[in-house]
């Protein structure tokens, strides 16, 4: 699979840029407004067609580049069905499958850090890994301060990742570098009742 971690420094969080290297079909995860011409000049230079761009989450710290993505290249936007935002193309539910070329990741409802989160898993001929956005960060989880958010709810979200996945997931957040589910339950302070229950 073709990979690809981008930074936006600005706001301090990564779109995850996965492919499939057959039928040269990608998407995109968390795509930034400022790096449209960025994420467009790259899809480009790998001889990509971008045919989703999924949102984890609605974000406070970022505004999506979705919308001006599929004006320039054509893909589709993807976003949680139980948001009840207006324009994307798709709205998902909880173990949908996204299809890109032979390749296709499934949805995860991880709510807590918003009432409407995702989280997207890919296995990648065995190895799997989780694109948590912001529900399960390195070495903390996303904050629960603000509306609609929930202590509990996160906590049992981040409960359903562990119990269903293997340790070695590898877990790529929207803030902070890759992790795996076994490293943030054995050392994230924030998940010490899931240590003890």
């Amino acid at each position: 699979m073709i990979f690809r971690q981008l930074f936006d420094p600005q706001s301090s969080t990564y779109t995850y840029l996965l492919a499939d290297p057959g039928s040269r079909e990608a998407l995109l995860i968390d795509p930034v407004f400022e790096q449209v011409r960025r994420d467009a000049a790259l899809i480009d230079e790998l001889v990509l067609k971008l045919k989703w761009t999924l949102e984890t989450h609605v974000h406070a710290d970022h505004v999506t580049g979705a919308w001006l993505l599929r004006e320039k290249l054509g893909s589709r936007i993807a976003l949680s069905k139980a948001g009840g935002a207006d324009g994307a193309d798709k709205y998902l539910e909880p173990q949908e499958k996204i299809s890109f070329g032979k390749r296709s990741l499934e949805t995860r409802a991880t709510p807590g850090h918003t009432h409407t989160h995702l989280s997207f898993i890919v296995d990648d001929g065995g190895k799997q890994a989780v694109f948590s956005g912001g529900s399960l960060l390195y070495g903390s989880v996303g904050r629960t301060d603000i509306p609609f958010a929930d202590w509990g709810t996160l906590v049992q979200s981040i409960r359903s990742l562990v119990d269903r996945f293997p340790p070695e997931t590898i877990v790529y957040s929207g803030h902070g570098p890759e992790t795996t589910l076994g490293a943030e339950l054995e050392r994230n302070p924030f998940l010490d009742e899931l240590r003890v229950s």
